[in-house]
């Protein structure tokens, strides 16, 4: 069950965007529950066919707010291939925006407010914004960072990760890949050139249905060399580019919560759980943990977390390559504890024994890290389901608290790193969850 997040990085678009700012918080907008939920009806779409998507007062109402989708729902006419520009209709006849048609569980993602054109100088133009944007964010000594953070950076379904010289574009539909190619221009001529750019799909879970693309992930331009170094604040971290359909091997998303943990790991004895390749690990020992416990199911990324270790002169601690339940289970019977467990799972995965839900399952995973946490330790619980608002995760946390008869105090609410931005007009951007909590 200890599997990891979708790749890359962590950053699911989540249907809790739905839970729109009302005035209070978790409220959701008139006519719609959890916008996961559906919104108001439009009704089907007429023999009107002007080559444009026609859309209801509602999606209306959101795309003047700065919302950058619109839902099959909210079409009231008009019919556009997959892929293609076109403009978005208000019911007044007003247009409120180009966008590229899609197809899937999104009918169009809006590119730009106007009637413009959605070209190689946009794209230029935005890659540019994203890097103004990160002026001075990221830490010195780091080679590893999110330059484009797709509808958060005004190009929806769209994220460029910048490993080394190495770049990974990834897209959320198969209607953007007509983008690739002035995408990738503008990423050259924005940061310079690279030494390989590589493509990742990263399909939404919520889609019915398999969908054909019509380019294969990969390699788009340049060579892939396999597995490359990179630098997170001057810590060293083997990862893979050419794998970003999989997984490339960190995640930049947890760099300041990586860095806010520094200061306070000397002496203290670490039991990470879904270690994945021992980013936290590493970190932890380096600034001087009494000791380290990374636990993930698969055997593959603790042999890349122990290279980790060996990269950085650190010994490799104990790696365990089983169900994190299990182990959690046996460090109970034993009356082992730890100073400071880590919980960092996925969002879904399946494994040996069961299926994993950090919806479902989050609460009991907190109740056996309490079982095996020394008096006055410290709990690091994370989620990037964007299915999970904050204030529903930090419930989970209280539920499996409550179970184990302890009491959490907050002590720190991380985020995802600033390379990872939250446009207020778009709350799915906000899909990282990080607390750490004292144990009483």
């Amino acid at each position: 069950m200890a599997g990891r997040r979708p790749p890359p990085g962590p950053d699911a678009p989540g249907a809790w965007r739905h839970a729109r700012p009302t005035g209070v918080q978790g409220a959701a907008p008139p006519g719609g529950a959890l916008r996961g939920g559906a919104p108001p009806q439009g009704k089907p779409a007429s023999a009107r066919d002007d080559g444009r998507l026609h859309v209801n007062a509602y999606s209306e109402g959101w795309l003047r707010k700065g919302f950058p989708w619109v839902y099959p729902a909210e079409i009231t006419a008009g019919s556009v291939r997959p892929g293609r520009a076109t403009q978005l209709v208000a019911p007044g006849g007003e247009v409120l925006g180009t966008a590229i048609a899609d197809d899937g569980w999104i009918a169009a993602r809006r590119f730009r407010d106007d009637a413009g054109d959605i070209d190689g100088a946009l794209l230029r133009a935005r890659v540019e914004a994203a890097l103004r944007r990160r002026a001075g964010l990221i830490p010195p000594d780091t080679t590893a960072w999110r330059l484009v953070h797709a509808e958060n950076d005004d190009l929806p379904g769209i994220r460029v990760d910048v490993w080394g010289a190495h770049a990974v574009v990834s897209l959320d539909s198969p209607s953007l890949t007509g983008l690739l190619a002035p995408l990738c221009d503008a990423v050259e001529a924005v940061i310079g050139p690279r030494e390989g750019i590589h493509l990742a799909h990263r399909p939404d879970p919520r889609e019915k249905e398999r969908r054909s693309w019509p380019r294969e992930p990969g390699l788009l331009r340049g060579s892939d060399p396999g597995e490359i170094e990179v630098l997170e604040r001057g810590v060293r971290f083997r990862v893979r580019p050419g794998d970003g359909q999989k997984d490339v091997g960190l995640y930049p998303d947890m760099r300041d919560n990586r860095a806010w943990l520094d200061p306070h790991w000397r002496g203290r004895s670490l039991l990470n759980l879904f270690a994945h390749t021992c980013a936290f690990s590493v970190f932890a020992a380096r600034a001087g943990a009494a000791s380290t416990v990374s636990v993930d199911l698969s055997a593959a990324y603790l042999e890349r977390g122990a290279a980790n270790f060996r990269h950085n002169g650190l010994p490799v601690p104990e790696l365990l390559a089983e169900d994190c339940f299990r182990a959690l289970d046996r460090f109970r019977r034993q009356g082992r504890t730890f100073d400071v467990v880590l919980l960092d799972p996925p969002g879904h995965s399946h494994g040996p024994e069961g299926t994993w839900s950090g919806e479902r399952d989050y609460a009991r995973l907190v109740l056996g890290a309490l079982r095996v946490l020394a008096p006055g330790g410290w709990l690091v619980a994370a989620s990037n389901l964007g299915t999970v608002s904050p204030h529903r995760f930090q419930g989970t946390l209280l539920d499996g608290a409550r179970r184990a008869g302890r009491t959490l105090r907050l002590l720190h609410d991380g985020d995802a790193a600033p390379d990872f931005p939250a446009a207020l007009a778009f709350p799915e951007g906000r899909y990282l969850k990080f607390m750490i909590c004292a144990v009483d």
